[in-house]
């Protein structure tokens, strides 16, 4: 049983995720809501939003950022060339960083970690350059540890990361075609040495046709793994 510490995480579909303290404080990475198809019609509006997490620049990740950081002005983190372009764009409140870096948001503390990943971004007609694509290590209230990798193929330094931060729950992209599949992702949960795993980033798109039941299969003999099917909309804790 994943024990999160009062803090309570919500899929919203693809790679966004919602996340709510215990104190109501609202965290959301890569928001994509309003033509993310796999997000229930009732969770596409906020609220709030206190602190917003970007692994990179697509727009299945980052579609509705600057509207909804207009609207509720949270401290926006992201990589240093993808906070600039925000930034052009008329937000504010970004923290740009890079990959080996920490800092303190509000009630998290974030850690950008790597990710194997293109990062251009859409921006009319043209695609502009967005750093490079990460992912996050997410610390919060009660010690409550995240690993959010991205759009990622598999890669050995997750052992690094594994070792360096021992996440409680990794929430890993099996869909394949843009991100790493299954037999990556099960490769991923070895070298990371977690014990609960969501995955993330299927079947929004017909390409996307890695499944949990596939990974669950690949990792049927790691003792004590908890891979946690959700579906969009459902929470944890």
């Amino acid at each position: 049983m994943l024990e999160t510490r009062g803090n309570k995480l919500t899929w919203l579909g693809h790679a966004t995720f919602r996340i709510t303290t215990p104190s109501g404080k609202v965290i959301v990475l890569d928001p994509w809501v309003r033509t993310n198809p796999m997000c229930p019609k009732p969770l596409k509006k906020f609220s709030r939003i206190d602190t917003m997490l970007i692994t990179h620049g697509h727009f299945d990740h980052i579609a509705d950022a600057v509207t909804l950081a207009k609207k509720h002005k949270p401290q926006v983190v992201g990589i240093f060339e993808t906070c600039a372009w925000l930034e052009s764009k008329g937000v504010r409140h970004t923290h740009g960083m890079n990959k080996g870096g920490t800092q303190r948001v509000g009630e998290i503390e974030a850690t950008m970690v790597h990710a194997i990943h293109s990062c251009g971004i859409q921006d009319g007609k043209k695609i502009v350059y967005g750093g490079e694509a990460c992912g996050y290590i997410v610390r919060l209230p009660g010690g409550f540890k995240i690993y959010h990798a991205g759009d990622t193929a598999v890669f050995g330094d997750m052992k690094i990361i594994g070792e360096l931060h021992s996440p409680d729950v990794a929430l890993l992209p099996i869909g394949d075609y843009y991100t790493m599949d299954p037999r990556q992702a099960a490769m991923a949960i070895r070298l990371l040495g977690v014990r609960h795993v969501i995955p993330m980033h299927f079947g929004t798109f017909p390409v996307l046709v890695g499944t949990p039941d596939e990974l669950r299969r690949l990792t049927k003999d790691i003792s004590g793994l908890e891979i946690h099917d959700m579906k969009p909309g459902d929470t944890l804790g």
